[in-house]
């Protein structure tokens, strides 16, 4: 059963890019280890690659465009899906963040959150029809890529710690 157009899950994913960004761009600033700062960073950089990605993904499949009561109504509903309750949503960056005081705290964060990310798209998925699979499993492997490097970093930081 067909709930959602690929176009509408990089659409989100573009999005939560933004969002993600936001966050290692804030996590770097809070931790006084210099690896990890460059971490967060980098998958800063990363999320703007992504979203760069996720956009020329989307220009190259039809974009869902929805019925609408009046013009812009479903990219409002999207903007606080995204805004307000997403993985990366900024309420979520901002509730939670104020207990983000330490680099491990930054770590589980960001862990938890890429765990999230890849649920979420999984699931995604098996919304959209099967010939948009593909691109949709292009965004789960990102997501795998932050988490591995995330949860290296936290053993290898945690041993230093040690």
């Amino acid at each position: 059963m067909k709930v959602f157009d690929a176009s509408e899950i990089y659409q989100f994913a573009i999005k939560m890019e933004e969002n993600g960004e936001k966050f290692y761009r804030r996590a770097a600033t809070i931790t006084e280890d210099d690896e990890a700062r460059y971490l967060f960073n980098f998958l800063a950089d990363e999320e703007v690659n992504h979203k760069k990605i996720f956009g020329e993904l989307l220009s190259k499949i039809k974009v869902f465009e929805p019925d609408e009561r009046y013009p812009g109504e479903y990219m409002e509903y999207l903007r606080d899906l995204l805004d307000n309750r997403a993985v990366f949503s900024k309420k979520k960056l901002d509730d939670e963040f104020q207990d983000v005081k330490d680099t491990l705290s930054a770590l589980n964060f960001a862990i938890n959150r890429e765990v999230d990310s890849i649920l979420y798209y999984s699931e995604a998925k098996n919304l959209v029809d099967k010939d948009q699979q593909k691109a949709i499993d292009r965004i789960i492997e990102e997501e795998r890529k932050h988490f591995a490097k995330l949860t290296d970093f936290k053993k290898d930081y945690e041993k230093k710690q040690a």
